[in-house]
């Protein structure tokens, strides 16, 4: 496959071009801010972006416009952003995720699991721990994880999360699902989904020593989307969950 890479001089980017060697494929091209990718992606088999929210627009009009699947590993992304993600995938293979490693993916699923079948009398806490360097926050794997919490008990998430908690706060509500977020040295990726009951707790858990893993997870994915029929796909669909 020849792949091209939004972001490539990015930390995910450079990850991306050792992935996709290593699985025997072709970085065909690379585009970073401030470069168009609309007459390049008609050289590729498929597009993946790690840019910035800002720039998902102009890069869903060139897979668009070049009829080729894109994966999208960007953060941060807003309401707007999954309108555009939708729109797009009227007409191509689109795959968007908070986290392309796989054991987030199967992580993302048990958490599912305990949250369908424990009570919300069980408290949830999403904690996570990334890299000095990270802009945004909560990850987009905490809202990955606190949003497959929220599915499993009918709720939304935007009407459960509590986050940033700092003062005279008062008790914690039922139902709620609390995030926690630490920043420092050069983690790559630290996730615990807690389920604390009484008198007992569970706590699934991932980590991540390597960026490899996301972009290896990436390159999978990007395999698996290539021939799918238009639409919006997961990586619980690579997996087969």
């Amino acid at each position: 496959m020849r792949f091209g890479v939004i972001g490539h001089k990015g930390r995910m980017g450079e990850a991306l071009a050792v992935a996709i060697r290593d699985a025997g494929h072709t970085l065909q091209v690379g585009v970073d801010e401030g470069g168009n990718p609309e007459p390049l992606a008609v050289q590729c088999d498929c597009l993946v972006d790690f840019s910035a929210p800002n720039a998902l627009g102009v890069n869903l009009a060139a897979a668009k416009a070049a009829g080729i699947p894109i994966l999208v590993g960007t953060t941060g992304l807003a309401e707007e952003h999954f309108v555009m993600l939708a729109e797009a995938a009227r007409h191509i293979p689109v795959l968007q995720t908070g986290n392309f490693s796989l054991g987030v993916t199967l992580l993302a699923h048990l958490v599912r699991e305990a949250a369908s079948r424990l009570g919300t009398e069980w408290d949830i806490e999403v904690l996570e721990m990334h890299h000095r360097m990270k802009v945004d926050a909560p990850s987009g794997t905490a809202k990955l994880l606190g949003e497959a919490a929220a599915a499993a008990r009918g709720v939304e998430l935007s009407d459960t999360m509590e986050s940033g908690r700092h003062g005279h706060t008062g008790a914690r509500g039922e139902g709620a699902i609390g995030f926690a977020t630490l920043r420092g040295g050069t983690v790559a990726g630290e996730h615990s989904v807690i389920f604390a009951g009484s008198e007992e707790r569970l706590v699934l858990a991932h980590s991540a020593e390597n960026r490899m893993i996301f972009a290896r997870g990436a390159v999978k994915a990007a395999e698996w989307l290539h021939g799918k029929p238009a639409g919006r796909y997961t990586m619980e669909d690579v997996l087969g969950l």
